[in-house]
C-alpha cells in the first residue's frame, strides 16, 4: 500500500442513532427516526434502533476495541435529541455528559473525536413544526451547535455540521423512503436550503465556542450517462446538479447551480432570503466526502424529476447489492478538484464501506470481499492525491454491524460483527488488515 504521510488521518465513521440504542434514557427525546421506524412497513422486518449495538452502554469496551485498531480519529455523531429533547432550549446536561465521557476516553488513548452534529436524527418537535420545510430549524440547530461546543470544543478541534444533506432532502422529504418519511418530490427543495443555512449558522456558533476546524459532509456520486443521447447527457447533467452541485455550490462558490431541470427560475429558490448565501458560504475548514458508488441515469420524459437511476453492469456486487468501483472515488475526488479549483479545501474521505453477508465460525469471521473492497478504496484515493488532490483522512463505514435505516439490522458494514442478540463483538478478519495497514502507516510517517 502507498504511503499517505503521518498526518494521514486513519479512522472509522458511525452514526448516534444506528449504534447508541438508549431511546429513552437519561432524558433523551424521540427523533423522528424514533418515530417513522414505527411505522408499519418502512422498515424491514419492523427493526428499530431502541437498541442498536447498545453503545451508550458499551462504549468504554466499544473505545478499548477502536484504541487496539489504532485509528487515529473516530467519526461518530452527536444524537440532538438527547442534547436538546425538544430541539430548542436549555441543553440536558445528561446527554452532553455522556458525550464529555466519550472524548475524554477518545483523547485518553491518542484518537481524535471528529463529532457530527447531524446525523438525520431530528428532534421530532422540530418536525413537527416543519422541519427542514421550515426556516426556523436552521436557527435552532445553530443554537444546538453552541450548546454542543460550548460544552466539548475545549478538547475537540474539528467538527462537522452536517451528514449528506442531499439523502436528508431526497429521501427523507421528496421520496419518503428515509425519516420523516414525506414524499414531496420536488417541493422538497427548501429543505436543501434551510439546512444548508443551518450549517452556515452553525459554522458561526462552532467558531465563537472555539471550534478549529469546521467541515460539511456531502455524499456524492459521479454521474454516468446510460448513452450517448442527448437526452440521456442532459438527464446526467441534471442529476449531477442534484446530487452533486446542489449541496457544495453554495458553500463553496456562495452561489446556487443551475436549477432550470427542476422547474426553478432565474430567481432561485424563493426560500432564499438577502445575505442568505454570504452565511452559508462563511470559510470551512475542510470538505468531508462519502463515497460508494456512480449512478447511471437515463432520461425520464414526463417525469418531475428528469432522469431514472439505471443499473451498472459489469461490475461486482456487494451484500446490498452496490457495484464495487473504486476507480469512482478517484474520479470523484479529481472532479471536485477540476470543478471548484482553489475554493476546494482539504478533503476527508469520510464514509467508504461496504456491506457483505458476514457469518461468524468458529469464533471468527472471515471477510475477504471487504479487505478487496477497503484495498481498492484506499488505493483509488492515493491516485486521487497523486494527482494533486489534498486529500488529508480516510474513514471507514462502519466500526461494527448497526442498524443499517430502512434495512434495519440486514446489512452488515462493519469491521467488528455484532451479535444483535448478545450484543457480543467479534472482530473481522477487514479489522486485523485494517489495524496492520495503519500501522504500516504510521510506522511509514
Amino acid at each position: 500500500m502507498p504511503a499517505f504521510g503521518a498526518e494521514f488521518l486513519w479512522g472509522v465513521a458511525t452514526a448516534a442513532y444506528q449504534i447508541e440504542g438508549a431511546v429513552a434514557e437519561d432524558g433523551r427525546g424521540v427523533s423522528v427516526w424514533d418515530t417513522f421506524c414505527r411505522t408499519p412497513g418502512v422498515i424491514r422486518d419492523g427493526h428499530t434502533g431502541d437498541v442498536a449495538t447498545d453503545h451508550y452502554h458499551r462504549w468504554r469496551s466499544d473505545v478499548a476495541l477502536m484504541a487496539d485498531l489504532g485509528i487515529t480519529a473516530y467519526r461518530f455523531s452527536i444524537a440532538w435529541p438527547r442534547v436538546q429533547p425538544d430541539g430548542k432550549g436549555q441543553a440536558n446536561r445528561a446527554g452532553l455528559d455522556f458525550y464529555n465521557r466519550l472524548t475524554d476516553a477518545l483523547l485518553a488513548v491518542g484518537i481524535r473525536p471528529v463529532p457530527t452534529l447531524f446525523h438525520w436524527d431530528l428532534p421530532q418537535p422540530l418536525e413537527d413544526d416543519g422541519g427542514w420545510l421550515a426556516r426556523d430549524t436552521a436557527y435552532r440547530f445553530a443554537d444546538y451547535a453552541a450548546l454542543a461546543a460550548g460544552r466539548l470544543a475545549d478538547r475537540i478541534d474539528m467538527w462537522i455540521t452536517l451528514n449528506e444533506p442531499f439523502i436528508v432532502t431526497a429521501f427523507g422529504y421528496a421520496l419518503g423512503m428515509h425519516a420523516p418519511g414525506k414524499a414531496l418530490m420536488l417541493g422538497a427543495l427548501p429543505t436543501a436550503h434551510h439546512q444548508l443555512l443551518g450549517h452556515g449558522l452553525a459554522v458561526a456558533a462552532l467558531r465563537a465556542a472555539g471550534a478549529d476546524r469546521v467541515l460539511l459532509t456531502n455524499n456524492y456520486s459521479p454521474a454516468w450517462p446510460a448513452s450517448d443521447a442527448a437526452a440521456d447527457l442532459a438527464a446526467t447533467d441534471a442529476y449531477d446538479v442534484l446530487h452533486n452541485r446542489l449541496f457544495t455550490d453554495p458553500v463553496l462558490l456562495g452561489r446556487y447551480p443551475d436549477l432550470a431541470a427542476f422547474g426553478v427560475g432565474p430567481d432561485g429558490l424563493d426560500c432564499v432570503a438577502d445575505r442568505d448565501l454570504d452565511v452559508i458560504s462563511a470559510p470551512v475548514d475542510g470538505l468531508g466526502v462519502n463515497y460508494y458508488m456512480p449512478t447511471r441515469l437515463s432520461a425520464l420524459p414526463g417525469s418531475p424529476l428528469p432522469f431514472q437511476m439505471e443499473p451498472i453492469p459489469g461490475y461486482p456486487l456487494t451484500a446490498f447489492g452496490w457495484p464495487v468501483i473504486p476507480a469512482g472515488l478517484t474520479e470523484l475526488l479529481t472532479s471536485l478538484s477540476e470543478w471548484y479549483g482553489t475554493a476546494l479545501p482539504p478533503v476527508y474521505v469520510t464514509e467508504n464501506g461496504c456491506s457483505e453477508q458476514d457469518e461468524p465460525a468458529d469464533g471468527t469471521v472471515a471477510d475477504p470481499g471487504r479487505i478487496d473492497y477497503l484495498s481498492g478504496h484506499i488505493r483509488a484515493v492515493h491516485a486521487a492525491v497523486l494527482a494533486g488532490v489534498d486529500v488529508r483522512g480516510y474513514f471507514v463505514w462502519t466500526f461494527t454491524d448497526n442498524f443499517e435505516w430502512s434495512e434495519g439490522y440486514h446489512q452488515r458494514f462493519g469491521l467488528v460483527y455484532t451479535d444483535y442478540d448478545s450484543q457480543r463483538r467479534i472482530p473481522k478478519s477487514s479489522f486485523s488488515w485494517y489495524r496492520d495497514l495503519i500501522a504500516a502507516q504510521r510506522s511509514a510517517g
